[in-house]
C-alpha cells in the first residue's frame, strides 16, 4: 500500500494514460461497492481511484460517513477496512466520460454485474446519473435508491464528484452520500 504521494504526472505521462485500465479495489461481501464512470487520465498515470486532486470523491466518503476522516487517493487500501470499494462501469482511461459512447457504457453495465455476483457487495452506488441512465437504459432515473437491483445488490445512484460537475457542490455530494449511508446502516450493513 502507497503511504506518500506520487509524483504528478507529466503531460507526456498523461497522454500515454489514455486507454489504460486501474484495477479494483473490491473484496466479498462489502457493504457498499462505489462505481465511478470510467478512469481518469489522471488517474490512470497514477494508478489511483479519483486521484485527480480536484475531485471531491473522497470528501464526499468522509461527509457522508463512511470514512473517520477524508481519505487521499493513494490512501484508497482503507476503503476495504471501512467495507467499502471501487470499480468503475468503463475501464479504459479518458480525458472526460464524454468520449464514451453509449454502446462502451451499456457493455460496462453487464462487466459490473459479472463483479456483482462474483464479490457481493451488499449495495451497488453508480456514482454519475448520466452514465447510469445510459447504463441502466433508465433515462429518466433520478439520484438516490433505485427500484431495480444488480444482480441481488441494492442499486443507488450518486452525483459525479468530478470536478467538472458544477451542478453539485459540497452540501449536495454530503446529503447524497449521507443518505446512502444512513440506508447501509439502517439495514445492517
Amino acid at each position: 500500500m502507497r503511504t506518500s504521494p506520487p509524483r504528478k504526472p507529466t503531460p507526456a505521462e498523461l497522454r500515454e494514460a489514455k486507454g489504460r485500465a486501474i484495477p479494483d479495489l473490491i473484496a466479498p461481501n462489502l457493504a457498499v461497492l462505489f462505481c465511478g464512470i470510467n478512469p481518469g487520465l489522471y488517474s490512470a498515470a497514477t494508478g489511483l481511484h479519483f486521484a485527480r486532486p480536484g475531485n471531491r470523491f473522497w470528501r464526499a466518503l468522509h461527509a457522508g460517513g463512511f470514512t473517520p476522516r477524508v481519505l487521499l487517493p493513494w490512501e484508497q487500501q482503507t476503503m476495504i477496512d471501512c467495507g467499502i470499494g471501487v470499480t468503475n462501469l468503463v475501464r479504459r482511461a479518458t480525458a472526460t466520460a464524454a468520449e464514451l459512447d453509449d454502446d462502451e457504457i451499456r457493455a460496462g453495465r453487464r462487466g459490473l454485474e459479472r463483479k456483482v455476483r462474483r464479490y457481493r457487495p451488499r449495495t451497488v452506488a453508480v456514482v454519475g446519473i448520466g452514465a447510469y441512465r445510459i447504463a441502466f437504459d433508465r433515462p429518466k432515473a433520478s439520484l438516490g435508491e433505485q427500484p431495480e437491483r444488480i444482480a441481488g445488490a441494492r442499486l443507488w445512484v450518486l452525483p459525479n464528484t468530478s470536478g467538472l460537475n458544477a451542478n453539485h457542490q459540497a452540501k449536495d455530494f454530503a446529503e447524497a452520500f449521507g443518505a446512502l449511508r444512513t440506508a447501509s446502516r439502517r439495514l445492517g450493513e
